[in-house]
């Protein structure tokens, strides 16, 4: 469901190119399965995060049925811009088409080449395409080609190969075809847990002249900070930092109990289903709550008795 932006078409589109060009490290909300959909963004640009990603989305179903249109993006037409929508595809006019039908409502989109899940790898997305650098062109040539808007960004995100050199080929072909920005997230597909490998980032930087932005175990406005100095990232990207504390970019080490307010108003207000408002709250109380406060919080089974629990042990 696109709000009431499917009538007017008036939403108030950013360039996000503006955001790099401002000199600062650009702050930025990763595009997470089931988390990073409207009251999510909402809820963290409240506190300083300059550019949001919405979840993943399979641009052929996307394009074919209107029932995933419908649940699977939702935006409104003032507060959720600069807005960027992430694709899984594969073939060049299918990601064309999923752009054209977002185009009115999002200020750019951003091809998935760095999904190390089985699925989508099985099914030909994700991170596969860093081995295919000629399709990766081929769909940036494509989208180029095809939407009108100067101001319409096209941005890829990728893993790192064991050999760098494949990488930094990569992000120079993708360059070449017109890409806006390259998010780098700084492990190779099989690695999981282990140490991100911003060495590799920072010499993908140094290889390109457009912006690349940084990815990878920042849960820390200070982490980010680091990761910024460390690399020349033009950009940040958080994901699981964010979800732990959604007020981390406005440098609370904790989740401030405004923000856990500001959290349940939002959600209420959107009509968030029960199990995504619950496991927002039950991230970003991790860290304040006490083991035997998460055995009884984890458990509740409706928001009228989450309400409660906070208003009772929080005054929220």
């Amino acid at each position: 469901m696109i709000g009431d932006t499917v009538e007017t078409k008036q939403c108030q589109l950013k360039d996000p190119m503006d955001l790099f060009n401002s000199g600062q490290a650009v702050k930025i909300c990763a595009p997470m399965v089931r988390y990073s959909k409207l009251a999510f963004r909402t809820l963290v640009r409240k506190y300083s995060c300059d550019l949001c990603y919405t979840p993943m989305i399979v641009a052929a179903d996307f394009v074919r049925s209107a029932k995933a249109r419908d649940s699977e993006f939702t935006t409104n037409k003032v507060g959720d811009h600069p807005l960027i929508v992430q694709f899984a595809a594969k073939e060049a006019q299918v990601l064309c088409d999923a752009a054209r039908i977002v185009c009115p409502f999002a200020d750019g989109i951003d091809l998935n080449c760095g999904c190390p899940q089985r699925w989508a790898m099985a099914e030909g997305y994700g991170a596969c395409l860093i081995n295919k650098p000629e399709l990766v062109r081929d769909m940036v040539r494509h989208v180029r080609n095809q939407i009108d808007n100067p101001r319409f960004s096209i941005s890829i995100k990728i893993r790192i190969h064991e050999d760098l050199k494949r990488t930094v080929d990569l992000c120079q072909k993708a360059e070449a075809t017109g890409v806006s920005w390259i998010t780098v997230h700084g492990r190779s597909v099989e690695e999981r847990h282990q140490p991100v490998h911003y060495d590799a980032i920072k010499i993908i930087k140094q290889s390109l002249s457009l912006p690349v932005v940084a990815n990878g175990d920042i849960k820390t406005l200070k982490d980010a900070e680091n990761v910024h100095h460390l690399t020349g990232a033009d950009g940040i990207m958080v994901a699981r930092g964010l979800l732990a504390n959604p007020a981390m970019f406005a440098g609370y080490e904790e989740t401030p109990l405004k923000c856990i307010q500001d959290w349940v108003d939002i959600a209420l207000e959107h009509g968030t289903p029960f199990t995504c408002f619950h496991h927002h709250l039950m991230y970003m109380m991790e860290r304040i709550t006490s083991k035997q406060e998460k055995k009884v919080f984890n458990v509740l089974s409706s928001t009228s008795a989450v309400l409660d629990y906070l208003n009772d042990h929080y005054g929220v």
